[in-house]
């Protein structure tokens, strides 16, 4: 009994942040982002990439592809993190100090 009633609580609360749109806002700034870097590098829309490098194992587009996955994650996470904040801060606003 006592873990649906903190499965409930946990549940409300995160409608009550807006976990589950927060999240989604935060995916999809991160694949834009991470595509967008990702098509600047591969198509190089900034012109060639100085310099010649080796890219073991993956090769260049490989690598490219695993740095944009890196790119696309964290910045998901930041803007669900900050996102959330926000949230708790407006909840917070609204709700009356204990006395």
């Amino acid at each position: 009994m006592e873990q649906d009633d903190r499965e409930a609580r946990v549940s409300s609360m995160a409608e009550a942040l807006s976990v589950r749109r927060n999240a989604a806002v935060g995916v999809s700034v991160g694949l834009l982002l991470a595509v967008t870097a990702y098509l600047f590098r591969v198509l190089e829309l900034a012109g060639p990439f100085g310099g010649t490098r080796q890219f073991p194992l993956l090769g260049e587009t490989g690598w490219f592809l695993a740095l944009a996955f890196v790119l696309a994650s964290s910045t998901a996470l930041l803007v669900t993190s900050l996102l959330t904040v926000v949230s708790l801060v407006r909840l917070l606003k609204h709700v009356e100090p204990a006395e």
